[in-house]
């Protein structure tokens, strides 16, 4: 296995937040970026030191820790629109263990496995964000991808797969291509839901949303103000009518209103339109994105 700061992270929340401007309480080198913990008022931030304009990727408010500080993350829990029950869950990225704390407080006899590459982000996110492993959630080590690959050969199914990887600067590659989505929608069986982090605007817009097109076909949408994110919301058992995802919202609102999610807004932003370019390239295996983001970089 090849260890590469820019293709191997398997880091939790995408994005894009206000820069790092409080008192730096931790910082340690891993072995893919330097780690910072940043603490302003009562809001305790984890920031991986990798671009120049660097913001936080995941934030807990140390007064109210069910609160979900970030947009992204709030969006995110429209997954539960499309699987209300999940029993099994996946999780790649963990970041400061928002999702998995939430979700295991939300389904106790769930079972969640977690899957982070960096072993100091989960020994950061234990000792100053609160998560714990339990009977109930399993971290394990390794990269996201060959986590997959395993799990394929275990004949391992979920009902939920959440994928939040990040490197500091992208989704890593080799977690972007249609053969990795591939290899995902084998763990969904015939009735799993797959939410993915992504990002609303960027070079690799076109390319991810016709990958993720070649190997799901149909999905949801799902971007809101303020959050440069999108939200890419699958369902083996088929999408759920607007109906159906409005009534599931309102079964939903109350239950999540100590998370700050509203919930209850969601079903409307979630869109089957077709915003990309068609004839727009699929990302493989052979087909390395990251050299779309170089150009990017380039050419401002």
């Amino acid at each position: 296995m090849k260890h590469s700061a820019t293709v191997l992270l398997a880091l939790t929340a995408l994005f894009i937040t206000s820069p790092l401007q409080g008192r730096i309480i931790h910082r340690e080198q891993s072995l893919y970026q330097t780690i910072l913990v940043d603490d302003t008022g009562s809001r305790r931030c984890l920031q991986f030191s990798v671009r120049r304009d660097q913001r936080s990727q995941s934030c807990v408010d140390l007064k109210h820790p069910q609160r979900m500080v970030f947009t992204y993350t709030q969006m995110m829990m429209a997954g539960l629109l499309l699987a209300p029950d999940p029993q099994k869950i996946l999780i790649i990225g963990l970041g400061g263990g928002t999702l998995p704390l939430a979700l295991n407080d939300l389904f106790p006899e769930a079972l969640i496995d977690v899957v982070e590459i960096d072993a100091v982000v989960v020994r950061v996110a234990e000792e100053y964000f609160g998560f714990q492993s339990s009977e109930h959630i399993k971290v394990f080590e390794t990269d996201g991808r060959i986590f997959t690959k395993r799990a394929i050969m275990r004949h391992d199914q979920y009902d939920l797969i959440i994928l939040d990887a990040f490197n500091g600067d992208y989704i890593p590659e080799h977690l972007m291509t249609q053969e990795y989505l591939q290899e995902t929608r084998t763990l969904l069986g015939s009735k799993g839901t797959l939410v993915a982090n992504t990002f609303a605007q960027s070079r690799l817009y076109d390319h991810e949303s016709v990958t993720y097109a070649s190997v799901f076909e149909d999905y949801f949408n799902f971007k809101q103000y303020p959050s440069s994110n999108r939200i890419i919301l699958v369902s083996m058992a088929g999408l759920p009518t607007l109906d159906l995802l409005k009534a599931r919202a309102t079964r939903w609102r109350d239950r999540l209103r100590a998370y700050r999610i509203p919930i209850h807004n969601y079903p409307d932003r979630m869109s089957r339109t077709i915003d990309w370019d068609r004839d727009a390239r699929v990302l493989t295996d052979q087909y390395a994105p990251a050299n779309l983001l170089r150009s990017r970089n380039r050419h401002r």
